[in-house]
């Protein structure tokens, strides 16, 4: 009897034992296999808007998928963009830290910097998730760099397909300078089609050949389309650039709101395409998808109740519509109305990867555990700067300056009552102006100090 109940005993032991390795080994792959991390998305949109689409309150252009998307995770009132103008924001995206430190604080543009770009030294969002296993891919706009020692396949992305200058014909991808800029990595290689329908392809074609089920690899794509940018363009449209030749053909202005509509309205359909891709392969499960906008509208757009538009560092400039969506972590129909900046994704992704930005000077924070939990983050003053433009947010209290070559104009606003900075109370609260005037000349100083000028 006793040895039937030893022999028992050890049985039962050897399976207890076998389940403990068992469970052992399942949380080491869950620890060590990149393949349980999740996927990261960040699509882009260019010139979009505060009040560009309908969650945000725009009853003329229909964006149902992006509403899909607000509806199913959390919607963001109080996210900015870095820059109120493309590079910048896209330098500051990349890198974790204000565009400032890298150089860029301005546009690259086509006529001007064709010879200077984003440094390969920085250590770049891609970089960064290369090094944990991730495959990586960014397909359109690039702005960061024209020179092919610039391209962002050698910063981080294994593939690039897309164009590298502030905006391309959306039918030719031809720039506003007349150079042909279509590439793949770094060769000159057309693909015939609209831009935002090419963008959202070749995001579909990537879903499909990284998919970790497959290559045991999770990945991060970043998509940033060149829509609503100028020039004004629907898919049936005709070209209006050709190689060799600067500027572009005038478009009716009549017409432009309802192209603008339509432009829009595509970009929302690839951005459908993109989460159904994710439902039809089970993969929407495990990934992040953020949606968010470069900088405010221009004037043919919308920023709703903001005051100012793209390139000012009014609301209007830099305030722009942002979606976070993890179906199985964040909470559907949440609105955040915690201030959050472009730069604030790159330590975030790594933060929900368990990792920390290699780089020793990164300005973004995580905003992960407010994701998550939604949890209040951490009191910080925001910054933004732009040619002889200067702003600080600092709570409530927002500080805009102007210099000219005879004087500087300095306005304060109090965004909890006043939103659309109609209400200039400088006067009222010289404390504060000095206060906060401080702070930003403090920050200029630190964030330009031994920077090598890019753009400006």
């Amino acid at each position: 009897m006793n040895k039937r109940r030893n022999k028992a005993l050890y049985l039962l032991m050897g399976i207890l034992c076998a389940l403990h390795f068992a469970v052992a080994q399942e949380n080491k792959l869950d620890n060590n296999n990149t393949g349980s991390r999740p996927n990261f998305i960040i699509i882009m949109a260019d010139d979009l808007g505060y009040g560009d689409i309908s969650s945000y309150g725009n009853t003329y252009i229909n964006t149902p998928n992006i509403d899909r998307l607000a509806k199913e995770g959390i919607k963001f009132t109080d996210f900015h963009s870095n820059g109120a103008v493309c590079s910048p924001t896209r330098a500051a995206l990349l890198t974790g830290k204000y565009q400032q430190r890298t150089g860029v604080g301005g546009v690259i543009t086509a006529a001007s910097h064709r010879e200077v770009g984003l440094a390969i030294a920085e250590v770049t969002i891609a970089d960064e998730l290369k090094k944990y296993g991730y495959n990586t891919g960014i397909f359109g706009k690039w702005h960061l760099g024209y020179d092919a020692r610039f391209n962002p396949s050698l910063q981080g992305f294994d593939q690039f397909k897309g164009f590298v200058s502030g905006n391309v014909d959306y039918h030719a991808h031809i720039d506003q300078e007349g150079y042909f800029d279509w590439w793949d990595n770094t060769k000159i290689k057309d693909d015939k089609g609209y831009t935002t329908d090419l963008i959202t392809e070749y995001g579909l074609n990537f879903i499909d050949r990284n998919n970790p089920k497959e290559t045991g690899k999770p990945f991060f794509l970043y998509l940033p389309h060149e829509s609503p940018h100028y020039p004004y363009q629907r898919r049936i449209d005709k070209v209006l650039r050709r190689v060799g030749e600067k500027g572009t053909d005038p478009v009716p202005v009549d017409s432009i709101r309802g192209i603008y509509k339509e432009m829009v309205e595509v970009l929302d359909e690839g951005v459908g395409q993109i989460m159904k891709k994710l439902k039809e392969t089970g993969l929407d499960r495990n990934t992040i998808v953020i949606f968010c906008s470069d900088n405010g509208a221009s004037q043919n757009g919308s920023n709703g109740i903001l005051r100012g538009y793209k390139a000012g560092l009014y609301e209007g400039g830099h305030r722009v519509p942002a979606i976070a969506w993890y179906p199985s972590k964040f909470e559907a129909g949440r609105v955040s109305e915690q201030p959050v900046l472009t730069m604030d994704f790159l330590p975030t992704f790594l933060d929900f990867i368990d990792e920390v930005p290699q780089s020793k000077i990164i300005d973004g924070i995580s905003i992960k555990n407010h994701l998550l939990s939604d949890g209040p983050l951490p009191k910080r003053d925001l910054f933004w700067s732009f040619g002889n433009k200067n702003a600080i947010r600092s709570s409530n209290w927002k500080l805009v300056t102007l210099k000219t070559a005879s004087e500087e104009t300095i306005e304060l606003f109090n965004l909890s009552t006043d939103i659309s900075e109609k209400n200039n109370v400088a006067q009222n609260h010289p404390k504060i102006v000095r206060r906060l005037g401080r702070k930003l000349k403090n920050w200029q100083r630190e964030v330009f100090k031994g920077v090598e000028l890019v753009s400006e």
